[in-house]
């Protein structure tokens, strides 16, 4: 008679291979560990953090007599997309450029998924061609960036908001990235307070022999949320500790913001 089964460790091990085999490229393609998981340095001294100049048409229902460039100088809100993306904090500057999108930008839909695709590169060819066939199947309409910098603690804060034409996706993108998180053992972050479908998590820390290189390092927090329109991701690295909660705060006024985008926060 066959003994039962009492550790339960191989099953998890089979689960993290599965996962990671399957679904790992999934989380690549949504810019989770390829966007800024692997942050290594913070450039907030020698980033370019001026507001962008390129001037947008006023946003509906602002006021008409206010200083058009007081206004972008928290950020382009001359797109819906551009709308949800939180205005610059108080205490904040323009952080570094984010690839193509630069401090502040956005891509349409089909920019945003060619880029996308680029996650598959690295795949043999029937593997790249389903890969590319998911990310089709996301759906994307456009991402949205915008990065932050606070230039008394030298933390780099990164947003990043999708759309998508299905709002199933947009739930089911944010249970995948969060299942690999879980999987991968990433340590949980500060809570999200008045957001159930928000989570933050810390990167694990540099396992080195150098003391040098551990000192070196860079403290690194990811946070996943989502609401009906748009998925989002939050980035933050700065040196150790930097204030985890004060930036989990930023994650509440995005969310909050993405609810009531004409309440500039």
């Amino acid at each position: 008679m066959t003994e039962p089964v009492t550790d339960q460790k191989p099953r998890k091990r089979g689960v993290r291979r599965i996962l990671l085999g399957v679904v790992l490229p999934s989380v690549l393609v949504l810019g989770l560990i390829g966007g800024g998981v692997t942050y290594t340095a913070v450039t907030v001294s020698s980033a370019d953090r001026t507001a962008p100049t390129q001037l947008w048409e006023t946003a509906e229902g602002a006021d008409k007599n206010e200083d058009p460039a007081a206004a972008l100088a928290r950020g382009k809100a001359g797109t819906p997309l551009s709308k949800l993306l939180l205005p610059l904090p108080d205490g904040y500057e323009f952080g570094p450029d984010e690839e193509l999108y630069g401090n502040d930008g956005e891509l349409g839909a089909a920019e945003a998924t060619a880029l996308m695709k680029q996650a598959g590169k690295g795949l043999s060819g029937k593997k790249r061609r389903a890969f590319e066939k998911d990310v089709d199947k996301l759906g994307i309409e456009g991402i949205g960036v915008r990065s932050f910098a606070d230039p008394d603690s030298d933390v780099v804060v990164t947003f990043e908001l999708a759309r998508m034409k299905d709002e199933k996706q947009i739930k089911a993108s944010y249970r995948i990235r969060k299942e690999v998180m879980d999987i991968l053992e990433f340590p949980k972050g500060p809570r999200v307070k008045g957001h159930r479908n928000a989570v933050c998590y810390m990167a694990p820390t540099v396992d080195s022999s150098d003391k040098e290189e551990r000192a070196a390092a860079l403290e690194q927090m990811v946070c996943l949320a989502y609401d009906s329109e748009v998925l989002v991701t939050m980035r933050a690295a700065g040196a150790k500790p930097f204030d985890k909660a004060g930036v989990a705060k930023l994650l509440t006024q995005q969310l909050d913001h993405i609810a009531s985008p004409g309440e500039y926060v």
